[in-house]
């Protein structure tokens, strides 16, 4: 069976990584945003592991190099684990790490798994146990810090966590018995053994050679990415009173979308619902009721008009200090003066961030 597996594998790793040649990095990891209900989550977990192509990969490496059904089954839990772990812990602290770099760990495993798989199985599996475990708890750090981007309300967000998980390991399973499924039909047909080595012998090296090109692709394709994407830490027009960080704001609810795109300084913004929106790959403007009357008409027109597609904007809460802020899923621009080329520029440089669509 464990010959089988091998071949049928190798036609699955190549097809993965035919898929990761045609990806976005970001696609690896993306998180749908809009989400509210528990089955939303549930079902949301489910397609992140189905069309995560780098988790895929890893999982099927990891199952053709235990050989057994056994074994493979032991290392998978590990996984979970894992990611379990520091996906539920990372989540209720509010830790979070640069995504990129967890998509480039999880690359790293890929051709980890095949570099192994070339030089033989592990005589003592204790140490590639560990790897596995080691490599899930960094996976659930990255899961963490894209939940966390959604704006998970504090009464919710364990019950939320829980079901995302429960979504990714159904779809783990799925994965897993839809490549046994193929192994079962496979086992008609009979490995040739024409050449120097035997047939089974020689899947196995090309579906590790496969596993290594691939994850030395996707580490690549998310490096790239990474330099592609990196934010300026102030922006490069307007009065430079405007600085581009890391988000750290949280929405208060789960909610929905907001009646209308702006609010004005004499109404209460929809917190809930700028949180929802976001989510969904909008940019939330959070201004100073003070604003002079010139400044919100600016502001009002940019937000209304045809520049301001995915833009909502409404006035800040109490303690603001701020003349303005942006928020999109993972940054916030922040002015201590009017500066709407800053806003401006900030918004196009997520509506050219792969990310903006992968999150709604």
């Amino acid at each position: 069976m464990s010959q089988l597996m091998m071949r049928v594998g190798a036609v699955v790793v190549a097809a993965a990584v035919g898929v990761v040649g045609l990806s976005e990095p970001a696609w690896a990891h993306g998180i749908t945003g809009g989400l509210e209900s528990i089955p939303d989550f549930v079902l949301s977990g489910i397609t992140h592991m189905l069309l995560g192509w780098d988790h895929l990969l890893f999982i099927v490496g990891v199952v053709l190099l235990a050989g057994e059904l056994r074994r493979a089954a032991s290392l998978i839990s590990l996984f979970a684990l894992g990611h379990s772990t520091t996906l539920i812990i990372a989540t209720l602290s509010r830790w979070q790490v640069n995504a990129a770099l967890v998509d480039g760990v999880i690359a790293a495993s890929v051709v980890f798994v095949g570099v192994v798989g070339l030089i033989g199985r592990p005589q003592r599996w204790g140490w590639f146990a560990a790897a596995v475990t080691g490599f899930g708890l960094v996976h659930g750090l990255g899961l963490a810090t894209r939940l966390q981007a959604l704006g998970l309300h504090e009464e919710t967000v364990l019950s939320r966590v829980i079901a995302f998980n429960i979504g990714v390991e159904v779809g783990q399973l799925i994965a897993i018995g839809v490549l046994m499924l193929i192994v079962e039909v496979a086992h008609r047909f009979p490995v040739p053994n024409n050449g120097a080595l035997p047939g089974w012998l020689r899947t196995r090296r090309a579906a590790n050679v496969a596993l290594v090109a691939g994850g030395v692709l996707a580490g690549t394709l998310v490096a790239v990415g990474a330099v592609e994407q990196e934010p300026a830490t102030a922006t490069a027009a307007g009065s430079g009173a405007c600085q581009v960080r890391d988000r750290t704001e949280t929405f208060q609810g789960i909610g929905g979308h907001p009646k209308k795109d702006f609010y004005e300084p004499t109404e209460t913004t929809p917190q809930d619902d700028f949180g929802h929106v976001v989510g969904d790959g909008y940019v939330a403007v959070l201004y100073q009721p003070t604003l002079a009357t010139a400044q919100l008409d600016e502001l009002r027109v940019f937000v209304t008009g045809p520049d301001g597609n995915k833009v909502v904007g409404g006035p800040a809460a109490a303690g603001q200090a701020e003349t303005f802020k942006a928020i999109h899923a993972y940054q916030t621009l922040t002015c201590t003066q009017f500066d709407l080329a800053a806003l401006r520029e900030f918004k196009a440089g997520w509506a050219n961030d792969p990310r903006s669509r992968s999150t709604g």
